[in-house]
């Protein structure tokens, strides 16, 4: 069975079941059921049309619940309808769905659980194992959310940067036990892609691929973190690359420019160069100036001097990072790299010491410990 084509069909089945009358809790619950028993029944029986079954299933379960409230029983009465015979009329509910799920109302992480299982199609179980938390604790996070967005209608208008910004949050919590987020981030980010034609969607999915092109290569035996330089690039998806850059052109030719397509053109710059050496540094810190120009941000600020470091020198780049915060997470790392550039292997080695000590991974810290270690052997030699 398809479980992929199951969570495809997700958001217009939750779709029809609002158009008839549920609201978003009580259509989302009823989906869940239906996927349950889908997941169940279609191994031996499965059925000639997907989408028209799930709708029955999902429409006979809301029914069931409906009857069980008695508080209920009026609207269910008002709702009321056959279930459908032969093929379902398409619509396509996902747009609406993303921006329920993403209301500005909801936390981060609570939009990110309710765009997983409303829009994903995933189980609760699956949303928990992916970010390593308990179900139950995963279950009362989606109530919350549903609970804050109860009543709203499908029909109102939402704020398309805070899906882009959902869907990226899902993209980087990578993966874990049976799901792939990244993975399922970028099958999301193509539903939404087919739903509007607004440039900095397609910016977003050409990011994402040009990012995961590089995924195998990106860590080493144990989970050890294998930074860009060092990276095998026979191991890059070339396919991946090849669409996350077509589909870039594509949006960039709209003549709209927005801060995914500009960090999608810096990783495309990266994955074209065939080293680190040979890479267009110059056309990546313009990039970064536009990037800068888009946002403002200190993180882009402080990636920016090291590709400055890059294209002019380490003391350029380290002109440029007396620009940004010290506190920012990453900076003491980065000073610690462009002075080792610099010849500085002293002070290099002894920030990269304290780099590891803020780190906020394993894996991160794991490594600025091994470039400590590496700078001090330097020192001796």
């Amino acid at each position: 069975m398809n479980e992929s084509l199951l969570r495809e069909l997700v958001p217009a089945v939750i779709g029809v079941l609002v158009r008839r009358g549920a609201d978003f809790t009580a259509a989302e619950d009823a989906v869940q059921e239906a996927l349950i028993r889908a997941l169940e029944s279609w191994p031996d029986d499965p059925p000639r049309d997907a989408k028209a079954w799930l709708v029955a299933a999902a429409w006979r379960k809301f029914l069931d619940a409906a009857r069980a409230d008695a508080a209920r029983r009026e609207r269910e009465l008002a709702v009321k309808v056959e279930p459908p015979r032969g093929p379902v009329p398409g619509a396509d509910d996902s747009l609406w769905l993303y921006f329920l799920c993403t209301h500005p109302s909801l936390p981060p992480g609570s939009a990110v659980a309710l765009t997983l299982r409303a829009v994903g199609g995933l189980t609760t179980r699956q949303i928990a194992t992916a970010y390593l938390v308990p179900e139950a604790t995963m279950a009362q996070r989606i109530s919350r959310a549903k609970r804050r967005i109860a009543g709203r209608q499908l029909d109102q208008p939402g704020d398309l940067t805070t899906v882009l910004r959902v869907l990226y949050l899902v993209f980087n919590e990578g993966y874990s036990g049976a799901i792939d987020l990244a993975a399922e981030a970028i099958r999301l980010t193509r539903q939404l892609a087919a739903s509007t034609d607004e440039p900095e969607v397609a910016g977003l999915l050409a990011l994402m691929l040009l990012h995961h092109a590089r995924r195998a290569s990106r860590t080493g035996p144990g989970g050890r973190l294998v930074p860009l330089a060092e990276q095998d690039r026979s191991r890059w998806d070339t396919t991946l690359i090849a669409e996350g850059v077509a589909v870039l052109q594509a949006a960039l030719a709209r003549d709209r420019l927005g801060e995914y397509q500009a960090q999608a053109a810096i990783a495309a710059l990266h994955a074209d160069a065939p080293s680190t050496a040979e890479t267009d540094w110059v056309q990546i810190v313009e990039w970064y100036d536009e990037l800068l120009h888009l946002t403002g941000s200190p993180v882009v600020r402080l990636n920016r001097a090291v590709a400055v470091g890059e294209a002019d020198g380490p003391q350029a780049g380290l002109a440029e990072l007396s620009k940004s915060d010290p506190d920012l997470p990453r900076y003491t790392a980065v000073r610690a790299y462009l002075l080792e550039r610099a010849g500085d292997h002293e002070q290099a080695a002894a920030l990269y010491a304290a780099a590891s000590s803020a780190a906020t991974s394993v894996p991160e810290r794991d490594h600025l410990t091994r470039e400590a270690a590496r700078v001090r052997k330097l020192l001796r030699s």
